[in-house]
């Protein structure tokens, strides 16, 4: 099974005997939590879920799956989160059935979800992969698969001999995961543990560039993966290069 990049998300499409779209940290509702910063702008939420129905329409899925924080007020819900999120979800559930593994952002969503949506936080393996929003410890049973998580916005910049060539674009990492550090005990089935982090689909979510994210801690898993053979790729799939070559790039 080789993930697919939807440069339309950015989104991931996995195939094996299911056909599953993956879609991480959506963040409806952050528009309201900028405006209490004093950052004012319009609900792009219209926008952001018609990119879902194209991610959608082009990989023709069995399901939807959210990696947590598609909602983004903590600890409270927004008025913006209250009049959207009912309607969102009603125009996606008419497309696919969809489940949302919970990320941090997303407490209290369940009152906007229908029985067998919500999956538990601590993850679920789902046709031979392993789902997790990222901000907790893995769990011991994830041991052994390829685990794709969210939660840590990963973003790129490169840099040529006049400056900053490419900035902050999104980016997914590819590595291997060091098990010890992980607390993985016993690996049952001998397989290498792998994890694919995830780009945000918010599109003004920002992020932290690949090189800090091993000392982000943003996660426990920010700190317990291969730094030098990490793989990086842009949002359609193109390879950037080995996380230990750009990490050692005196230019960034």
């Amino acid at each position: 099974m080789t993930p697919e990049f939807i440069s339309a998300g950015p989104a991931l499409f996995m195939e094996n005997s299911r056909r599953i779209l993956v879609i991480a940290d959506a963040h409806f509702g952050a528009e309201s939590g900028f405006s209490r910063k004093g950052v004012h702008i319009a609900s792009n939420s219209t926008d952001r879920l018609s990119r879902i129905c194209s991610c959608i329409e082009e990989t023709t899925p069995d399901m939807l799956l959210f990696l947590g924080d598609l909602k983004h007020s903590v600890p409270m819900m927004s008025r913006q989160e209250f009049t959207e999120l009912p309607q969102i979800l009603e125009t996606i559930r008419d497309q696919i059935p969809f489940r949302l593994i919970p990320g941090n952002h997303d407490g209290g969503i369940e009152r906007f979800l229908n029985p067998g949506e919500l999956l538990p936080k601590r993850g679920a393996l789902i046709d031979g992969t392993w789902y997790v929003h990222g901000h907790m410890h893995l769990p011991p049973e994830s041991a052994g698969n390829l685990i794709v998580c969210g939660h840590h916005h990963p973003v790129v910049s490169l840099y040529d001999e006049v400056g900053c060539a490419l900035r902050a674009q999104p980016a997914y990492l590819f590595a291997e995961v060091n098990e010890g550090c992980a607390g993985f005990v016993s690996n049952e089935n001998s397989r290498n543990t792998r994890i694919l982090f995830m780009p945000a689909f918010f599109e003004y979510a920002g992020g932290i560039d690949v090189r800090k994210i091993h000392v982000s801690r943003l996660s426990p898993v920010s700190r317990c993966f291969d730094v030098d053979c990490a793989e990086v790729f842009l949002s359609d799939g193109t390879y950037i290069d080995r996380l230990g070559a750009l990490v050692g790039d005196e230019r960034a």
